[in-house]
């Protein structure tokens, strides 16, 4: 989930710009948090809140 999260902050500033190239800074000052994430970690606290088994 970490992982996830780094890498849409880190791509957030490509996400309306096709960018192919593999040569970037991994964090600038134009990387910014996005919805995505927000909603990763809305999901992930609802899941260890609750008191079911997902597992059957």
């Amino acid at each position: 989930m970490i992982g996830a999260i780094i890498g849409d902050i880190a791509g957030s500033r490509f996400e309306f710009n096709n960018y192919r190239s593999t040569e970037f800074e991994l964090f600038t000052e134009e990387c910014f948090i996005t919805d995505d994430s927000i909603m990763t970690l809305a999901v992930a606290k609802a899941i260890m809140e609750t008191d079911k088994s997902f597992a059957t």
